[in-house]
């Protein structure tokens, strides 16, 4: 329960697959998913707590719903039809995610979803009204979190607005394919489809430029160990990665990530623009994790599918203004799979299973 006496409810989605998904209305949480490993062993591969209180005393974003806007926004203000509006510098001199209570903070209404196949489904609404955080608008979102037959995690997205405002959302997992309290993500290994990039200044600003992966170090075209990957990123953050162009409203792949220990593979899609790699960096967690481990740095990262967010950037922000009387949908998907032991040198999809 919230302190003016709201309650917080929590869901459940169980696949036939063996896939679970536990989720709560305050922030659209996840708070737990798990998954089968190759020996068939369900293992928790989210980052995050067992208690509400947890939640409501402060986290990094932990599997919760972001926005208005995910990612930074730069200055902490944009300018739309030459009015300006002014936003909270929660992490300054920018805005991030949204602001002091963005999305991640706010309780959603929850409803089940009955689909024709059958699948496990659950529609989270919410009413952004005009000026909240700053933004312009009364916004309407719903984001339906639904567990596939074959082990997919769908997250489906849909906003309308009675004013132009900028708006992208991204779900905030920290993943661990080991196991959320097996420690460091170091031994996985990643492979992000995109050849382009957009750099960041000292104060993790994207700057709006475009850049060949292959000019820095952070190229992931084919897969790469996460231990070796770090040192090379700035700040050992993780970049903003173009995905590339897709027809309509097709799903573009993503990214795929793999536990060698465990065999859990995660195939990341999206009809979103950008993926945004986050390495669990600065994670240093006072409040300890599900298992009783407190979450050090690299301890789980986030594959966030978002637009390009920085909304005072008018070249690219298009990408992400939503206009009265249109209708702004999303899908991202995480699919789940394992890889047997004698396949580990193999990267053909034919060694997977699901």
């Amino acid at each position: 329960m919230l302190s003016a006496g709201q309650i917080v409810e929590a869901w459940t989605l169980t696949g036939r697959g063996g896939l679970v998904v536990e989720a709560i209305t305050y922030g659209g949480i996840v708070t737990r998913l798990l998954a089968p490993d190759r020996n068939g062993s369900a293992g928790d591969v989210v980052l995050g707590f067992n208690d509400l209180d947890s939640y409501l005393g402060g986290h990094p974003y932990f599997g919760a719903i972001t926005g208005r806007v995910a990612g930074r926004i730069s200055g902490a203000a944009f300018t739309l039809e030459g009015t300006t509006y002014r936003l909270a510098r929660n992490d300054p001199p920018n805005h991030l995610h949204g602001g002091v209570e963005g999305f991640d903070k706010r309780l959603w209404s929850a409803a089940p979803v009955e689909r024709e196949d059958g699948a496990p489904s659950l529609r989270l609404s919410y009413h952004s009204p005009e000026g909240e955080e700053g933004y312009p608008g009364n916004v309407r979102v719903t984001v339906t979190y639904t567990v596939t037959h074959d082990n997919a995690f769908l997250i489906e997205s849909e906003a309308v607005s009675d004013r132009i405002t900028p708006l992208s959302l991204t779900h905030h997992s920290y993943f661990n394919l080991a196991g959320e309290s097996s420690g460091s993500i170091a031994d996985h290994r990643l492979e992000i489809f995109a050849s382009e990039f957009v750099p960041v200044d000292e104060n993790l600003t994207a700057t709006g430029r475009l850049e060949a992966t292959s000019r820095h170090g952070n190229d992931l075209q084919t897969p790469r160990r996460i231990g070796d990957l770090i040192g090379l990123l700035f700040q050992g953050h993780g970049d903003l990665y173009a995905l590339p162009k897709r027809h309509g409203s097709e799903m573009r792949p993503a990214a795929r990530l793999e536990d060698p220990a465990s065999g859990r593979v995660m195939t990341v899609s999206t009809t979103q623009s950008y993926l945004q790699l986050y390495t669990g960096s600065h994670l240093n967690c006072s409040s300890k994790g599900k298992s009783g481990a407190v979450y050090a740095p690299h301890a789980g990262f986030c594959l966030e599918c978002e637009g390009y967010p920085d909304a005072a950037n008018a070249a690219r922000r298009e990408d992400i203004l939503l206009h009265p009387g249109q209708i702004q949908r999303h899908t991202t998907a995480y699919a789940f799979s394992v890889r047997s032991a004698n396949a580990a040198g193999n990267t053909s999809p034919g060694a997977e299973r699901l």
